[in-house]
């Protein structure tokens, strides 16, 4: 009897003692090189939602409500330095730990420092063909987005095949993409890589706290005064890539006794001339926050951002011109006095300003609420050799004059244009040619000085500019509630209201007095300019324009954007799972200022509204077999409004919108294994998206289009894409090993397969004919969708000694990449002449051949890392040097196919020729590069 009253007295303190209770764990953070505190470091319950961030003293306290007393694992993780897994036992009330030092990630530097370096790189084409979504990817530890945003950005390699518009990126909670086309603008807060270092990534459709997110990933940068450590950092960097040198200074204040905070950073990227011939680099950063807390839970946070930036332009070149000129060879520059003159200079003025208010209502809800303002204008450069002069006789207006194309690359100043004819080449002339581009092959600005005094009335050729200026006013609340400590919401309400001018504006009239405002290239069925018709705006007839002068065409879109996000997160020692939907409501309208001449009744004042209404839900889980393995799987269905670039057929002449125009829907799924431990860290992933009634629009230059009724068949056309689905699958691995405390091995695969799904409607539009030409299907099902090589691995392996020294060496292989189809020859027009016969001449088996889609050859480059760091007193130098493709490695990193020759007929006759005249045009790698980096933090 005795014995059974004992047990049943153990049971019940054995029961007593494992209710929930209230425990608190405080502790600080301190740099184990420095030992200066560490603020905004994440401190976590693996298992729950019980998360803090470290002050700007480094101190935390976590609290637990309801929790079991036992063993736990305690995830310490802050960007730039080493994670920490602590196994702790909660016991009592409150757990005070000794000072925990973290050891910096010496890798991270360069991770972080290379990945905006290379981002860069897109803005230095022409519109943006190198869309490179590796600054969405740089927060992650993941092996195999690392590598991604690193070691394969250098050759434009898309995760999961996706371009940037695909993913979201945040600041401080408020989105920044465009609306114009979807994609982040990354030259907006460029230069600025000590203050971007706090960022919270979510990879695909996982989770996200922010928003709905985007299908490639969602990272929130927050930039705000408090979350800054204490102290200053200098940097100096050189490199030969897009720019050549870098000076950076970031210093925060930590808190002052007053409760402010306050951060700024400066920062200037230079370059006469960078890595491609003539592409100048100047760019200048600034940043600057002020936070104060106002007591009770209430902080308010301002941030200023400005970053100017211009930068020169390089262009896509032939195999002909490559031969002749190499790979850094670029056409849009000469020297004028003795100095480099780019034509094509892209100019980016945009400066964001936002207030957050952040209210923790309590220790288990928090709200952020946000208003921002950015504003300011975009420019891009290019000579206008229509100049003309009005003659009037009996009455009737024509326009004489009009200048030659002044690319030294183009097609007609070629040796390839001398041989176009095999019973009549002209080897002289070809010679002379060849001479021409070889010796000199530069734009000859002097020439066009000359032009312009020679026709003293008006300018033949003028620098102008395509400008878009945007005003967008942004408002952003993010809700965030621990229902319990498994159970999590969070909720966000965004709205986002622009105002975008688009207007073409004289820059420099190149030694001229003034420009006539007429479009001197367009033609009326008679072959002839008529006065009305080629007016730029009737209200306006025939004007003169001077330097800073909008002319061709002005326009604005008003466009708004509005959505509501919520999301349910629920975990247990087992199971993680997620569920989250969104509702946006998007509409565009054109607001037109100029009445054009071809287009007098769609043209000026308000066009009609696009509008669409968006929905999406995603689901998702984890299960974990034990503290090392688990699997993952992630699904969502959601539809995307196109940017409104993809909305209007010609915005600058007319108002017209995309006929049955759409949102995308998405479907997506992935499932993922991953195996942790001290030794090995592993994850297999597959996935598979589907993307349907894709809109593109595209605009070229096109002969041998049939349905015209006329033999002149050439026109600058507007093509519509519409109906286009698009799938994506393959599979992602990543693998590291901690061999020895010093070496680390890694390995990564991506095998990707990113194809056309289906046989899109294609259809024309042109200011030189009246009627939409419908060309049907463009039987574009099973081509390869460009963008990089679809298949990309890697091994490697890192060295860190315990002195703080540290390099790393890897192997990086490319495969499948393929150029970009021309889907107007994959349509019934490739098989028609003029008159819309069929051509008599037509073979299906040579059609088949000169339809196939090329394929780059792969290739394999090497890179290498090295660095070193210094504790001098309190203070640390670190300095480390990147090299890529070290083995200076030849390969072509993207290209496309020339639309210009666009039927059978006129397409076999060029690809004959031992040079044809509109072969594929291509970008090409850099060879050996180098970053260079030294700073000091104080």
């Amino acid at each position: 009897m005795n014995i059974k009253v004992i047990v049943v007295f153990i049971a019940v303190l054995m029961g007593t003692s494992m209710k929930p209770q209230q425990i608190t764990i405080k502790g600080k953070f301190a740099d184990a090189f420095t030992e200066v505190p560490l603020p905004q470091v994440k401190v976590s319950i693996e298992n729950s939602f019980n998360e803090v961030y470290s002050n700007s003293e480094g101190e935390f306290s976590l609290e637990l409500m309801n929790i079991v007393p036992g063993e736990y694992i305690l995830r310490i993780d802050k960007l730039g330095y080493l994670i920490k897994r602590i196994p702790i036992r909660l016991t009592s009330e409150v757990k005070i730990l000794e000072t925990i030092l973290l050891e910096p990630d010496l890798s991270s530097e360069q991770i972080h420092q290379n990945t905006i370096s290379l981002s860069d790189a897109e803005l230095l084409s022409e519109e943006s063909e190198f869309d490179n979504i590796s600054g969405i990817l740089q927060s992650s530890r993941d092996v195999f987005l690392n590598a991604a945003a690193f070691d394969f950005s250098q050759t434009f390699f898309r995760p999961r095949g996706l371009g940037s518009e695909y993913g979201k990126i945040l600041i401080n909670g408020l989105e920044m993409n465009k609306m114009y086309d979807g994609r982040p603008q990354w030259a907006n807060w460029g230069g600025l890589n000590d203050v971007q270092r706090n960022q919270i990534f979510s990879n695909g459709i996982s989770a996200n706290d922010f928003q709905f997110g985007g299908l490639g990933g969602t990272t929130n940068i927050i930039m705000r005064a408090s979350k800054y450590q204490k102290g200053g950092r200098l940097s100096f960097a050189a490199a030969n890539r897009s720019y050549t040198g870098r000076i950076m200074a970031t210093y925060a204040s930590g808190e002052n006794n007053n409760g402010w905070y306050y951060a700024i950073s400066l920062g200037r990227r230079f370059a006469e001339e960078a890595y491609i011939d003539g592409t100048i680099y100047s760019a200048n950063s600034l940043f600057i926050s002020a936070e104060k807390k106002l007591g009770n839970g209430h902080s308010l946070n301002f941030s200023g951002i400005y970053t100017p930036n211009i930068r020169g332009r390089s262009a896509a070149i032939t195999e002909e011109v490559f031969e002749l000129k190499g790979r850094t060879y670029n056409p849009y520059w000469g020297f004028q006095n003795g100095e480099i003159r780019n034509s094509r200079i892209r100019e980016i003025k945009e400066p964001v300003l936002m207030l957050n208010h952040f209210w923790d209502i309590s220790g288990k809800m928090k709200l952020n609420t946000a208003i921002s303002y950015q504003f300011g204008e975009t420019s891009n450069s290019r000579i206008d050799y229509g100049g003309t002069v009005l003659n009037i006789a009996n009455g009737q207006q024509s326009f004489a004059g009009g200048g030659a194309n002044p690319d030294p690359s183009y097609y007609q100043k070629l040796p390839s244009y001398f041989l176009r004819f095999p019973d009549a080449q002209n080897f002289e002339a070809a010679y002379q040619a060849q001479l021409e581009i070889t010796q000199n092959g530069q734009l000859d600005w002097n020439s066009l000085y000359s032009s312009n005094l020679i026709n003293s009335e008006n300018s033949i050729y003028a620098l102008s500019e395509d400008v878009n200026k945007d005003s967008q006013f942004t408002v952003n609340s993010n809700f965030s509630w621990e229902l319990r400590n498994n159970l999590k919401l969070n909720s966000s309400f965004r709205h986002h209201t622009l105002k975008s001018e688009n207007f073409s504006r004289i820059k420099d009239l190149l030694g001229g007095n003034q420009f006539l405002d007429i479009d001197v290239f367009v033609q009326v069925v008679a072959g002839e300019v008529s006065g009305r018709q080629a007016q730029s705006d009737l209200q306006n007839l025939n004007r003169l324009v001077r330097e800073g002068d909008r002319y061709k065409y002005n326009y604005e879109i008003d466009a708004e954007e509005t959505e509501l996000f919520g999301q349910l997160q629920w975990n247990n020692n087992k199971l993680e799972v997620h569920v989250s939907g969104n509702i946006e409501a998007v509409q565009y309208q054109r607001k037109g200022k100029y009445q054009n001449g071809i287009f007098p009744d769609n043209s000026l004042g308000a066009g009609n509204v696009a509008e669409f209404l968006n929905f999406g839900i995603k689901t998702g889980g984890v299960y974990k077999f034990s503290g090392r393995q688990n699997v993952e799987i992630n699904t969502a269905y959601f539809t995307k409004a196109p940017g409104f670039r993809n909305a209007f057929i010609n915005p600058r002449q007319n108002d017209f919108l995309v006929n049955d125009l759409s949102e995308e829907n998405i479907l997506s799924g992935d499932l993922s294994y991953r195996y942790r431990s001290s030794f090995l860290n592993f994850r297999l992933t597959g996935y598979y998206t589907q993307i349907n009634d894709v809109t593109e629009v595209s605009y070229y230059f096109a002969e041998g289009l049939s349905g015209l009724e006329r033999e002149n068949t050439a026109a600058f056309v507007q093509e519509v894409l519409s109906g286009m689905d698009k799938k994506y699958y393959g599979l992602e691995m990543g693998a590291e090993s901690q061999v020895t405390p010093t070496i680390k091995l890694k390995a990564v695969l991506a095998l990707g397969e990113y194809l056309y799904a289906n046989n899109p409607e294609l259809s024309l539009s042109s200011a030189s004919f009246s009627e939409t030409l419908n060309y049907g299907k463009a039987y574009l099902k099973n081509y390869h969708l460009s963008g990089g090589p679809q298949t990309a691995a890697q091994i490697g392996f890192e060295y860190r000694d315990p002195d703080f020294w540290w390099f790393s060496l890897s192997l990086n292989y490319f495969a499948n990449g393929f150029v970009d189809i021309n889907p107007l020859t994959r349509t019934i027009n490739f098989q028609q002449d003029y008159d819309g016969l069929p051509l008599l001449d037509y073979a299906p088996e040579v059609a088949v051949k000169l339809l196939r889609q090329e394929k780059f050859e792969d290739y394999f480059l090497t890179n290498m890392v090295g660095g070193k760091s210094w504790r001098i007193k309190d203070k640390y130098l670190g300095t480390f040097i990147s090299l890529n493709n070290i083995l200076d490695v030849f390969y072509k990193s993207g290209g496309y196919e020339q639309a210009r020759n666009s039927n059978y007929r006129t397409l076999k006759q060029d690809l004959d020729r031992d040079l044809p005249l509109f072969s594929n045009k291509y970008w090409y790698g850099q060879g050996t590069t180098f970053f260079a980096n030294v700073y000091l933090r104080f």
